[in-house]
């Protein structure tokens, strides 16, 4: 069970190839003998033998053989029987190698490989290499050259052209994976097992669409924890969008919302093929986490203005020396060097001067990156600069990245900068666009560290009188909420409004106006109208008893010519909010396909559509999270000091971020919602306008009594199933959900634990958790995997055991840790438990295993297994306790498989 469940496919020890005589094989002539070729071209590590299941013997005498992977490049006819005696034969996996295969016939062979228990790659997919195992198994050209990187393409056209572009340019891989639209195997399995390969350092990916948002964003995220992940997604263009969905038969989704997926997801996004590289070889060297400041060493002005154009032009910033460092370096270069802006070294810059400048400004805690620019200069030697930078010490604390201008003259330099992995580009921008890769993966790590429950720290919303209310307007057989509606579930969760009553007359409305105070606006009241100012239903500033009258009368008369079929329930009349030097925001929500819903915030008031100002963020939202969503929209640069006006109240906006994301939680059925304006300024912020629509068609239940958020493309934290327990002798422990700030203290359990306790939970000597293990423990999707942790409250183990100030300080410890993750069937799961020495024997474990048990039981999963050593009775006595039943492993009797149905 320590092996991942694809390792057949992509790790296979013996492989049957299903490949007929070019005779046979109809249209897929040329792909099968592509195939054979391939085979002779590379010796695969493992075994191989060639089946023609029409003239080599009975099914008897084939089920003789075993394979672990069978590679099928048949004519249709014959891929049916092909899979079948696969998995007579005992294969795990098989890759069907084909072209214009029809989706219902695609569904048939997914069909015989589920019922064979054969995970299925293709059809219409070219295959996939192994190069660090010398397998060719694809129809995609010859066998790349080695390398840490993995690439997955779900085109197998670019998936081609990929491969020749990286053999021209020396690029090598770990794995290539090319699927096709009909593939049971999909991108989120491929992601999942590439980010446990110990051969892949970072991961490419060519995508056109996805089936599943929620499996997509779960392994997306796994992986782009453990390593760096680069996406380059068709589609960017409405043209390109639906020539992208009809091409791989998935659902691409609007562009702006894909890019907050990725963002939350921690990957990087890019535009090219060609930048997909250059992303991936820059995030693979692994820098320390770097902010948006690139300091530029030239030896020539104009190339250097280039580059700073273009850090100003996505969104970096220029890195300066600071005063001190300035003084440092300034003696030891050209008379002629300026260092106020660029390092500019002048045109007499030498090797030693490019290497004085590169350490003063990595040592300099305001820059964050290094850019060095060389220009071909007459009697300068292009290569020796070069070496100088080969010749830094490695690893670098910041990255470092070179640009030689030029071509013939510095063909030999970029040869040693290679040698050196040093990322060498040819242009300024280029090589700015690579740093911007790399201060956007580790800003988008900050985003994937999040992991923010449904609800927030503020005041408990009214949930049960907000699920009324829409109960209600759907019982009608309604999905657009009248004005008053819209503001009565606003104020279920505490979202500031301006007052507002319903006037069913002219002179209600003069006088709910009178008592209100002037001036007032007057909205007509209709749930079949959903927006006002298309039927000229919205009256501003008006500013007596008798405006509002007659204001009322005409408004009813103007909307019944103009709408006359619509229910008008009245006018809603409200008093103008009038905040001086206020800005006016908006925050809306949308349900995108595939993504779900999506919290968006932009600049507000009647120019909203012209301005075009709109930041988008997945739900669930923290205070990080909408403050970072504030940053990214045009109109932030408006909520400081602004044109002698006072910084607004940066909180009351978040706290407003974080209400609606509370409402997208637990309200499954929200589909649109525009809070517009909301007005804010220094003292707080009220929402003067708000129009929502709802349906309950196709959507999840939410909360406890349901299977949890599944309307959400992301997982939110589980704090439900946080529970106090008492310790015996006193005191008590809490289990809880782990959380990604758990991974010190996970690792200081692994530290303390015996080298017995050790080996019965990993089956190893190490002494700690290596880094990428540490972080797949620790940030996980709680969709598909859970872990609780036992925690106490412990004395201080500083010296005195007290603060600075004499306060005596309790701090948090991991004491035990219960865990599960869903096998590939998503019916069972597979378990794992450690306790601390020193608390065995307290019921902690025992206490683990029920509440690890209820998870999975809540999540709907069938059955519990697990592997124990056989040498460790107490684990073996404990599930037995708990009702598993345990049995002898066949493939190690070292082991026994406990097993427990839920």
């Amino acid at each position: 069970m320590d092996k991942h469940f694809l390792t057949p496919l992509f790790a296979p020890t013996s492989i049957a190839a299903f490949v007929g005589e070019p005779s046979d094989l109809g249209g897929q002539t040329a792909l099968g003998h592509t195939l054979r070729e391939a085979f002779r071209a590379d010796r695969f590590d493992g075994t191989l033998r060639f089946i023609d299941i029409r003239t080599q013997g009975t099914l008897e005498e084939l089920a003789q053989t075993h394979a672990d992977l069978a590679l099928i490049a048949l004519a249709p006819r014959d891929v049916a029987a092909a899979i079948e005696i696969a998995g007579r034969i005992g294969c795990k996996a098989a890759v069907v190698i084909s072209t214009g295969i029809a989706a219902d016939q695609a569904a048939q062979w997914r069909k015989i490989a589920r019922r064979e228990g054969v995970h299925l790659l293709g059809p219409n997919s070219l295959g996939f290499q192994r190069p660090p195992l010398h397998l060719n198994a694809s129809v995609a050209g010859p066998l790349a050259r080695t390398g840490p990187l993995a690439l997955v393409s779900q085109s197998g056209a670019l998936t081609a052209s990929m491969l020749d572009w990286a053999r021209q340019n020396g690029v090598g891989f770990s794995s290539v994976v090319s699927l096709g639209p009909h593939t049971s195997v999909d991108i989120p399995q491929v992601l999942d097992f590439l980010a446990n390969d110990a051969a892949t350092h970072s991961i490419i990916v060519y995508l056109e669409g996805i089936a599943d948002a929620r499996r997509f964003m779960s392994a997306l995220r796994s992986a782009s924890h453990a390593k760096p992940v680069v996406v380059l997604k068709a589609g960017r263009k409405p043209a390109g969008n639906e020539a992208a969905q009809t091409h791989s038969a998935a659902i691409v989704g609007s562009d702006d919302v894909f890019d907050a997926a990725l963002r939350r997801a921690g990957a990087v996004r890019v535009r090219s093929f060609v930048e997909l590289f250059s992303a991936a070889k820059c995030l693979a060297s692994r820098y320390r986490p770097v902010g948006k400041r690139l300091a530029v060493v030239t030896n020539g002005g104009g190339p250097g203005v280039l580059a700073a154009d273009w850090i100003n032009e996505i969104g970096l910033d220029l890195g300066r020396l600071s005063a001190p460092a300035q003084k440092l370096l300034q003696p030891s270069l050209p008379a002629l060097a300026s260092l106020t802006d660029l390092i500019d070294l002048s045109e007499d810059a030498t090797p030693a001067h490019f290497r004085a400048a590169i350490d003063t400004a990595s040592a300099d805690s305001q820059i964050d990156g290094v850019l060095a620019i060389f220009s071909p200069k007459a009697g300068v030697d292009a290569a020796a600069t070069a070496r100088a930078l080969a010749d830094i010490p490695r690893p670098m604390p910041k990255p470092l990245l070179s640009c030689w201008m030029g071509d013939a003259s510095v063909g030999n330099a970029r040869a040693v900068l290679a040698e050196a992995t040093i990322p060498s580009f040819r242009t300024p921008e280029a090589a700015v666009g690579a740093f911007g890769n790399i201060a956007a993966f580790y800003q988008n790590q900050q985003l994937l560290q999040q992991t923010p429950p449904p609800l927030s720290a503020l005041a408990k919303p009214d949930i049960d009188g907000a699920r009324l209310l829409i109960e209600s307007v759907l019982a009608e057989r309604r999905k657009v909420l009248t004005e008053m509606e819209s503001k009565s579930l606003l104020s279920c969760f505490h979202i500031p409004i301006t007052r507002t009553l319903l006037a069913r007359s002219a002179n209600e409305a003069m006088m709910i106006a009178t008592q209100l105070g002037f001036p007032v606006a007057l909205k007509i009241d209709s749930p079949d109208i959903s927006h006002k100012s298309d039927v000229e239903g919205v009256a501003l500033n008006v500013m007596n008893g008798t405006s509002a009258r007659d204001t009322y009368l005409e408004m009813m008369e103007r909307v019944a010519q103009l709408a006359p079929d619509a229910r008008i329930n009245g006018v809603t009349v409200q008093k103008m909010v009038r905040a001086r030097r206020g800005r006016e925001i908006y925050v809306g929500l949308v349900t995108d396909q595939p993504f779900g819903p999506v919290i968006v915030f932009g600049a507000g008031g009647t120019m909203i559509e012209l301005m075009n100002d709109r930041a988008m963020e997945l739900p669930p939202l923290n205070q990080f999270l909408a403050r970072h969503l504030i940053e990214r929209s045009r109109v932030a640069e408006t909520l400081g000091e602004w044109r002698g006006a006072n910084a607004v109240n940066m909180e009351a906006i978040e706290d407003v971020l974080l209400r609606v994301s509370e409402m997208v939680c637990e309200l499954p059925e929200l589909r649109e919602m525009d809070i517009n304006p909301i007005i804010v300024d220094e003292h707080g912020a009220v929402s003067v306008d708000a129009r929502i629509v709802v349906d309950s068609s196709t959507q999840a239940v939410a909360g406890p009594a349901g299977n949890g958020y599944q309307h959400l493309a992301i997982m939110p934290y589980p704090a439900r199933y946080r529970r106090e327990w008492p310790l015996p002798g006193g005191g008590a422990y809490v289990v809880r959900p782990v959380h990604p700030n758990d991974a010190q203290m996970l690792q200081a359990l692994v530290q303390g634990l015996s080298p017995e306790s050790r080996w019965f939970r990993f089956v190893s000597r190490f002494h700690e958790l290596p880094p990428s293990m540490l972080s797949r423990f620790t940030l996980i999707d709680y969709d598909r995997e859970m872990a609780l942790v036992a925690t106490i409250m412990e004395r201080s183990t500083a010296p005195d055991g007290t603060a600075p100030d004499g306060t005596v300080l309790d701090t948090e410890r991991i004491v035990g840790v219960s865990r599960y993750i869903t096998n590939p069937d998503q019916t069972s799961c597979e378990f794992s438990l450690v306790v601390a020495d020193e608390f065995s024997g307290k019921g902690i474990g025992s206490r683990l295993m029920e509440s690890i048990i209820d998870v999975a039981r809540d999540r709907g999963l069938s059955e519990m297994d697990g592997l124990v050593l056989a040498g460790n009775p107490d684990m073996l006595k404990l599930v037995r306790r708990l009702g598993f039943t345990v049995k002898s492993f066949p493939e190690d009797p070292d082991f026994k498989l406990v097993t427990y149905p839920l």
